[in-house]
């Protein structure tokens, strides 16, 4: 290559970097359903759903033995071709690991709805019900949701609500002490946006009630536990691990390249 034929090959070469740059830019990358942020110095991680995407809860197996880690539910799903985008636990629960509140799975509801005020955080009334729906989602005070029943496809019971129509519960004092890591699940007004939250690090209830209010703008927020909140979160790394749970809340995609429960029992 003599000297003047080399400006242009670098004019040439720089040409095709922009333009390979920009073709890379414009095509569409799937952003991961969970990340994390920072809401008033406190390290939170979220996990997004939108209408559409295959929320499900997990309580047993298919022997009736509750399930009770994430690893027991990634393997039950991998025989039939699918995997956890992200997962949580799902409320609270008896010793037996039995749902507290109402339980609904694939339609079916396994225990019935609790209205009455009782002890512990549960039943720091209003609480309220999570609910999968068809065409999306919904967080439902729990009375509320007795006297108007919701086909929901899954549904969880938990307490307290953290956000009621904007306003938080009004038993949350801004100048707690009582700090936990905590996991709940906050729905936008039009039922269509759906974010699950754990905090990285212990938080106030007034706190977190906050985060998915003035953070997240979701006027609906529910509880689902704390101390043993935990994630499952493949995407970005993240799998905790604990004493067995009761209720699971997550989505699922289907497995790149799976070929589903009959084709690998034909295949031995």
């Amino acid at each position: 290559m003599n000297a003047a034929e080399r400006p242009r090959r670098s004019l040439l070469v720089g040409v095709l970097a922009i333009f390979y740059a920009l073709s890379a830019a414009a095509i569409p990358v799937e952003a991961a359903p969970c990340s994390t942020t920072s809401f008033e110095s406190i390290g939170f991680t979220l996990c997004e759903a939108r209408a559409g995407d295959d929320i499900r809860l997990f309580l047993d197996d298919d022997e009736g033995e509750v399930l009770g880690s994430f690893a027991r539910i990634e393997a039950a799903l991998a025989v039939r071709g699918e995997a956890l985008e992200f997962a949580m636990n799902a409320g609270m629960y008896h010793p037996d690991r039995r749902p507290v509140g109402l339980y609904i799975e694939d339609g079916e509801e396994r225990r019935g709805v609790v209205t009455s005020a009782g002890p512990g955080n549960f039943g720091m009334l209003p609480n309220g019900v999570f609910c999968v729906l068809d065409e999306g989602f919904a967080i439902v005070e729990s009375r509320e949701f007795a006297e108007a029943p919701l086909p929901c496809r899954h549904a969880t019971q938990s307490g307290p609500m953290l956000v009621i129509d904007g306003a938080l519960h009004p038993r949350f004092l801004e100048n707690s002490t009582s700090a936990l890591l905590r996991n709940g699940v906050g729905v936008d007004a039009s039922g269509q946006r759906l974010v699950f939250a754990i905090s990285d690090q212990p938080v106030t209830f007034h706190r977190f009630a906050r985060l998915f209010r003035d953070h997240l703008d979701l006027p609906l927020a529910l509880y689902l536990d704390g101390n043993v909140s935990r994630l499952h979160a493949p995407g970005i790394g993240r799998s905790d691990w604990g004493r067995p749970m009761g209720p699971v809340v997550g989505m699922v995609s289907a497995q790149e390249g799976a070929v589903g429960e009959e084709a690998e029992a034909e295949g031995g």
